[in-house]
């Protein structure tokens, strides 16, 4: 069933300054910032969240942007290419939105998160969406299995406004209760695929992200008055250290989300990446001491022992099981060789615990 919610044609005919109003607050800085670093590039697309930011972030910090329980919060769908470009074929984009974990240690363990939180919050969702408020969407749809997730289809030659709602707050994740600014942080990120030959939505486009924090409703207008007269208390000098506050919360953009990976690209499991936050795209390359890179596709079964950075998601979990780590074999269901291998030793304690994280340590070690 589609839900469609028809455009006004001034909507249409004002999208130009629909997008400059949206952007008003960020173009000048981060146009300039964009080129600079991609020269020429600029990407299609571009999220706001209209949701005022902190003042309280240190300048070359991420924004943080605070949000209240349950309330509708809009995200405009701005497709730039509208004044420039012209090569994005696809009639239609699918966007996939999700809350997930801002700390690398809560992202190694979300399942387990998810999983406490679905338990003490049974039949509620961690991400909804709104469509009565929502603009220009189709195909709205949250899987039941995945309550931090959302998706939907849009038109990307006329802009469209998705409003979410996000059911959890930041406390709930913490070991005890401090009250909203101890909470953690989470990230709101938009993930984009267009279609492949084959009218499957495949082909990612581009991604991008925000940090914010969840509270009680009400909480969030509170704590962002209480940043506001913290630093108008401070020195001009002071001042000067801090970012300026915006109305409305840029998306910046990030690599994609795994998940989003392996829901839309069939056969892209084995090249996942661990489940951790970048600014931008990286890559890592590993070293094994007892097979070299020539020789690790030809010893894969010979060395079975060995934890390989090639080794697959289903070779992963097969070494987990033959070395007695089955009750984490759920956890790191997505991880390859090289994404297990690349968590440090101190990552593997907080995640298994002191005793089964350093032996999982040793053991990836041949020790």
């Amino acid at each position: 069933m589609l839900f469609c919610h028809s455009q006004p044609e001034s909507y249409h005919q004002h999208s130009a300054s629909y997008i400059r109003e949206a952007l008003a607050p960020f173009l000048k800085n981060e146009e300039a910032k964009l080129m600079a670093e991609n020269g020429a590039r600029r990407t299609p697309f571009q999220y706001i969240l209209c949701a005022a930011t902190s003042p309280a972030v240190k300048q070359q910090e991420e924004t943080l942007t605070y949000l209240n329980q349950g309330q509708s919060y809009e995200i405009r769908m701005l497709n730039r290419k509208l004044a420039e470009y012209t090569d994005i074929s696809s009639k239609y984009v699918k966007s996939i939105v999700r809350v997930v974990f801002h700390d690398r240690r809560l992202q190694y363990m979300e399942h387990q998160q998810l999983e406490g939180w679905k338990w003490n919050r049974p039949g509620d969702r961690i991400l909804d969406i709104d469509i009565p408020l929502s603009v220009g969407i189709l195909e709205p749809r949250s899987h039941p299995l995945h309550l931090n997730t959302i998706e939907f289809v849009w038109d990307p030659v006329k802009n469209a406004s998705v409003f979410i709602q996000v059911n959890c707050i930041s406390t709930e994740f913490t070991p005890r209760k401090h009250g909203g600014e101890k909470g953690v942080p989470f990230r709101i990120q938009v993930d984009s695929f267009t279609t492949n030959e084959h009218g499957e939505y495949t082909e990612l486009v581009h991604s991008s992200s925000c940090q914010v924090k969840v509270f009680k409703p009400k909480g969030a207008d509170r704590k962002l008055k209480t940043d506001r007269e913290k630093i108008d208390k401070k020195s001009l000098q002071d001042k000067e250290k801090y970012q300026q506050s915006h109305e409305t919360t840029l998306l910046t953009e990030c690599s994609p989300w795994p998940d989003a990976l392996n829901l839309t690209g069939p056969g892209s499991s084995s090249n996942t990446p661990s489940p951790v936050y970048h600014s931008s795209p990286t890559s890592c390359q590993f070293t094994d001491d007892n097979c070299s890179p020539n020789q690790q596709g030809e010893l894969l079964m010979t060395c079975s022992d060995h934890l390989l950075p090639s080794s697959s998601p289903q070779d992963t979990q097969q070494w987990l099981h033959r070395h007695r780590f089955s009750p984490f074999s759920k956890l790191f269901s997505s991880f390859s060789g090289a994404d297990l291998l690349r968590m440090s030793r101190e990552d593997l304690i907080q995640i298994c615990g002191p005793a089964d994280g350093i032996r999982l340590f040793n053991t990836m070690k041949g020790r």
